[in-house]
C-alpha cells in the first residue's frame, strides 16, 4: 500500500484552513502535514515539511496566491491545487494560476453547501501520484499555429464535427490544441470539467488566444464553421442535436460519472448525431469520464484521438479510453491539433 499523500494547506482564513484540513484528514490516504496563513509561513513550511501537494488560496495578504505560485514554480516546482472564490475575479485569477502551472483548481463552497470540497481529496491524491511537470505559462507568443494551417486559405474545412473532452490539466492542453486551429476550423464542441462561473472566463480567454471564435455554449446555438463551443460549468450537460442543422443543447439532468457537464454525455450525442462525420478527442484528466462515449463514437465510424501518457498531467481519462479500444490514434499533446485538422479537412475533389 502506498504512503498517504502529504499536503500543506495554505489559506489566510483559520476557518477555511480548518475546514479543508478536516475534510482532507477524513481520507485515510491523505495526511495533512501542516497549515499556513500566508506566503511567508507557507515558504518556511514547504522547506521544513517537504509536502507532496499544496492547496493554495488565491487571495492572501502580503503576497497573493498567484505571485506565490510563480515563486513555487520557479524555485521548487510541485503540484499545487488552487482554492478560489466562485466569482468572475476568482475565475480569472484561477485560470492564470492554471497557466502558470497549478495542477488543478477547486471553488470555495457557498454558505450551507451540503458537501463542501467533496472532490478535493481525490484531486490531492491524483496530484501526489502525478508525474508533475511544469512547462511555464501559456501565451499566444509562445504557441503559434503551424505554418501550413495558419490561414483559412491553407485549410479547406470538410463536414465533420469535432468533440473534445478534458479535465485536470485541460486548460493548458486545450490552449495548446486550439491555438493550432485556423479561423475556419470545423465546428468544435468541448466539455472541460470546471466549477460554475469559470467556463465563461475560460471561453473568453480562449477567444483572445485563438483564431476561431470561442464562446460558452448556449442552448439552441447553431454549430458553425469557425466557432468553438465550451460547455458551461456546473449545472447542465452539453449535447449536440438536430442532424439537419446541428445545434447545442444544454440538458438539465443528474451528473454522469460524477460530473456535470459530462464528457460521456457530449460524446454520446455526437456519436448518435454525426457518426463517421465526427472526430473525438480525449485529453488529460482524472477518472474515466468520456472513455465509454469515445468508444461509442468509434463504433459509429468517427475518428478518435487520445492524448498520450507522457504529455498528460493526469493519464486517467485517456488511459481508460485507450484500454477500452476507443482510441484510434494516441498522440503527444503538441501533435493533436494538426492531426485533427488532417482528419477534418475536405478532400481535394470536394468536401467529405
Amino acid at each position: 500500500m502506498s504512503a498517504p499523500a502529504r499536503v500543506l494547506v495554505v489559506d489566510d482564513s483559520p476557518t477555511m484552513r480548518g475546514l479543508i484540513s478536516a475534510i482532507l484528514s477524513s481520507d485515510p490516504d491523505v495526511d495533512v502535514v501542516g497549515q499556513a496563513g500566508d506566503a511567508m509561513e507557507a515558504r518556511e513550511a514547504i522547506k521544513r515539511l517537504n509536502p507532496d501537494v499544496v492547496t493554495l488560496d488565491i487571495e492572501m495578504p502580503n503576497m497573493n496566491g498567484l505571485d506565490f505560485l510563480e515563486k513555487i514554480m520557479t524555485l521548487r516546482p510541485m503540484p499545487v491545487i488552487m482554492v478560489s472564490s466562485l466569482t468572475h475575479r476568482g475565475a480569472d485569477a484561477t485560470l492564470a494560476a492554471l497557466e502558470i502551472g497549478a495542477f488543478d483548481c477547486i471553488g470555495k463552497p457557498a454558505p450551507g453547501e451540503p458537501r463542501p470540497f467533496h472532490d478535493l481529496a481525490e484531486k490531492v491524491k491524483a496530484a501526489a501520484r502525478s508525474k508533475y511537470r511544469h512547462g511555464g505559462p501559456v501565451s499566444a507568443s509562445t504557441r503559434q499555429p503551424p505554418a501550413n494551417i495558419n490561414s483559412e486559405n491553407a485549410y479547406r474545412v470538410g463536414r465533420k464535427i469535432v468533440a473534445i473532452g478534458s479535465s485536470t490539466g485541460g486548460v493548458e492542453a486545450l490552449i495548446t490544441v486550439l491555438q493550432g486551429f485556423p479561423v475556419n476550423c470545423p465546428p468544435t464542441v468541448i466539455t472541460q470539467h470546471m466549477p460554475p462561473t469559470f467556463t465563461k472566463s475560460f471561453a473568453d480567454r480562449l477567444n483572445r488566444l485563438c483564431a476561431p471564435v470561442v464562446e460558452e455554449a448556449r442552448d439552441g446555438a447553431r454549430l458553425e464553421i469557425g466557432k468553438i463551443y465550451l460547455a458551461p460549468g456546473g449545472e447542465r450537460h452539453l449535447q449536440v442535436v438536430n442532424a439537419s442543422a446541428p445545434a447545442c443543447r444544454l440538458l438539465e439532468s443528474a451528473p454522469v460519472n460524477g460530473h456535470r457537464p459530462s464528457v460521456d454525455v457530449l460524446f454520446d450525442s455526437v456519436a448518435e448525431l454525426a457518426g463517421r462525420n465526427a472526430v473525438g478527442v480525449i485529453l488529460t484528466g482524472m477518472g474515466r469520464d468520456g472513455a465509454a462515449g469515445l468508444l461509442k463514437m468509434r463504433y459509429a465510424g468517427a475518428r478518435t484521438i487520445g492524448q498520450d501518457e507522457k504529455s498528460c498531467v493526469v493519464y486517467g481519462m485517456p488511459r481508460v479510453a485507450h484500454e477500452l479500444g476507443a482510441v484510434e490514434r494516441q498522440l503527444p499533446l503538441g501533435h493533436i491539433g494538426e492531426e485533427v485538422l488532417k482528419m477534418t479537412a475536405a478532400r481535394k475533389e470536394g468536401s467529405e
